[in-house]
This record gives C-alpha cells, sequence and structure tokens, in this order.
C-alpha cells in the first residue's frame, strides 16, 4: 500500500509540473508598466526672443467723499478726462476697455459705540488701454497722470505681442529638435532601436516684463521730463513632451 501511495504522489507531482510548464510557456503579458514605461520620454525645450510690438497700460482714478453721489462725480469726472487723453493720444475706442468699477464704504472704528461708523464713500474706476505706437507710451503715460489729476492711479504696464503665432512655430520647432536629439542618444547609449512617437504633449507660453508706477501720491508736472519706456525682448518658449516607441 506504501509503495501505490507513493506513486501515486509522483504522478501527481508530474502533471502539476507539466501544467505550469504549459502555463510558463504561453505567457506573454507584462502587467504594472505604464505607457511612459514602455518607451523613452524626453522633454524638449524651445525659446524665442520677439520685439513687443503692444503696450498695455492699466489706469484708474479713485475718489473719496463722504457721500456717494461726490465719489461718483470726482471719479467720473477724473475718468472721462483720462479716456480723453488716451484717444487724442491716437488710442483707438477698440483699444479701451473698463477693468473694475466699485463703490464701497469707508469707515473707522468708534471706540464709544465699539463698532464701525461709515465716515464716506469711496469710487474706483479704471480701464485697460492697447497702446499700438510703443514709441508715444512714455508721453501717454504723462499725459495721463495729468488729466486724472490726484485721483489717478496707474496700476500695471507691460508689452505683448500682437500676433505671436510665427514666433509660437519657431519655438516649437525648436523643442521637437531637442526632443529628438535627447531621445537618439537615450537609444544609442541603451543599445536599442528608436521608434516613432506615441505620445506628445505641448506647452507655450511666454512671459511679458510688467513695470510697476505709482502716481498716485505725487502727479508730474507739464514741464517734467517725460517718462522713458523701453520695450526690449521677450521670451517665447514652447516644451515638449514625447514618448518615442522601442523597436523589438
Amino acid at each position: 500500500m506504501r509503495k501505490i501511495w507513493l506513486i501515486g504522489v509522483c504522478l501527481l507531482a508530474m502533471a502539476g509540473a507539466i501544467a505550469l510548464a504549459g502555463c510558463e510557456g504561453n505567457t506573454t503579458t507584462v502587467s504594472g508598466l505604464s505607457t511612459q514605461q514602455q518607451g523613452i520620454m524626453v522633454t524638449g525645450e524651445g525659446d524665442v526672443m520677439a520685439t513687443p510690438d503692444i503696450f498695455n497700460l492699466s489706469a484708474g482714478v479713485q475718489s473719496e467723499e463722504p457721500t456717494v453721489e461726490q465719489a461718483q462725480t470726482k471719479a467720473a469726472e477724473a475718468m472721462n478726462n483720462v479716456i480723453d487723453v488716451l484717444k487724442s493720444k491716437g488710442v483707438d475706442d477698440n483699444d479701451i476697455q473698463t477693468q473694475n468699477f466699485s463703490i464701497s464704504q469707508v469707515t473707522r472704528w468708534d471706540q464709544t459705540k465699539q463698532e464701525p461708523v461709515i465716515t464716506g464713500y469711496q469710487v474706483s474706476n479704471s480701464v485697460v488701454a492697447k497702446i499700438r505706437d510703443i514709441d508715444k507710451a512714455g508721453e501717454i503715460i504723462d499725459a495721463v497722470a495729468v488729466a486724472g489729476g490726484d485721483l489717478i492711479r496707474i496700476n500695471s504696464m507691460g508689452f505683448s505681442i500682437d500676433d505671436p503665432s510665427d514666433d509660437y512655430d519657431m519655438a516649437r520647432e525648436e523643442a521637437m529638435a531637442d526632443a529628438s536629439a535627447k531621445a537618439q542618444q537615450l537609444a544609442r547609449l541603451a543599445n536599442v532601436t528608436l521608434g516613432k512617437p506615441t505620445f506628445i504633449s505641448e506647452q507655450v507660453q511666454y512671459t511679458p516684463p510688467i513695470i510697476y508706477r505709482d502716481f498716485s501720491s505725487a502727479v508730474p508736472a507739464p514741464e517734467a521730463a517725460q517718462t522713458s519706456i523701453e520695450p526690449g525682448e521677450l521670451e517665447i518658449t514652447a516644451s515638449v513632451q514625447i514618448i518615442y516607441a522601442i523597436v523589438p
């Protein structure tokens, strides 16, 4: 009986080994790997320096008076003067856009009543002007500052490009060439054959330099020296992330 039992165990072990061998021979799936892990992933960078052709000016007025009517009247008069000056300097109506308008209470803390007390009202109004003649930017800033008087607020200034599509195209070409060179080097170092791209992701951007100047505390006299504005250049960058297949 003991011999028969041992023979049975051996036969079962052999059958299991044969079954496992058959399964192992048919198993070709690699689990747990994402698409990125099955190829060569690289990031390419490209940048182009471009000359801006637009000067963006954000200017506003702010008035504070005992009543809403008084504050709004003064703010409206000052803003009308600012807009008139912008138009007289050649800024088109379509390039002037209201950015913000607000009316808020001005309060102080009453120690006796232990509560805030309204002392007046503040009206703020601002516009964004797109100045296409950059050479006149300094002149326009000074004229706007005088037109707004003590209520003027120059919020921000910056340069931009009206149509940067050609510059983006050049930056993309540089980014793609950079990515391709990196992928080829990695494939050579790894001793594998580089295939076609299976995934491409792109990011493009440019960050215009922002210039700040505050005219809220002092308004330059008409005979003061003109504000100097230098456009310089803008850097347009493109970044691409590409996954290349590895050819078996």
